[in-house]
């Protein structure tokens, strides 16, 4: 970790969220599995701090079959209550349950329109937004993008996709570039 370097503030000192913020946060993501990844982590962030899934992610592979969406979907009560009583993953009944539900209706995009990386690029025309903020005070927590694409997702059934929800993954995954101009990372991505 470079500490000379200017980052985003709000990945802070701590080296998991920094080497997240180096390596990963909004680089374009464009395979299924890694979609299918952070859309899952993002679901079970859903009114928690992003850093404490971050260091339950490793538990979370373990748990989750390494994000293998086609093995979360048919997940049986018996495998949803063993990971319910996982103390290394968030254990949560309605985002275990909406995990599989997820997983379901993941399968069902990819077989409409290919893959679920075509679907989901499809609402920022398949390509980057590169925003211009000054500071990460200005970032949005929504977008009209993230209120479309929430609404679409949950017209096809999916679960804990609210717009922030949405939003927080078309980062994460770099449909959106929200780095502040002045990060490192902003003309890298």
């Amino acid at each position: 970790m470079d500490s000379k370097l200017s980052r985003c503030s709000w990945c802070g000192s701590d080296p998991l969220y920094v080497k997240y913020h180096d390596e990963e946060w909004g680089v374009p993501v464009k395979d299924d599995k890694t979609m299918f990844e952070f859309l899952l982590l993002e679901t079970f962030q859903a009114g928690l701090s992003w850093i404490t899934i971050l260091r339950k992610r490793e538990n979370f592979r373990k748990a989750f079959d390494g994000f293998d969406y086609e093995k979360i979907a048919k997940y049986d009560q018996n495998k949803i209550d063993s990971l319910l009583q996982d103390s290394g993953i968030i254990r949560n009944k309605l985002k275990v349950n909406s995990a599989v539900t997820n997983a379901k209706a993941f399968i069902e995009i990819q077989k409409e329109f290919g893959s679920f990386t075509e679907y989901i690029w499809r609402f920022v025309d398949g390509k980057t937004i590169k925003n211009n903020w000054k500071s990460s005070k200005e970032v949005p927590a929504t977008t009209q993008e993230s209120d479309a694409l929430s609404k679409d997702l949950k017209k096809r059934g999916f679960k804990f996709v609210g717009s922030t929800v949405v939003y927080a993954h078309m980062q994460a995954t770099g449909m959106v570039n929200d780095h502040i101009e002045s990060c490192f990372r902003y003309s890298e991505v």
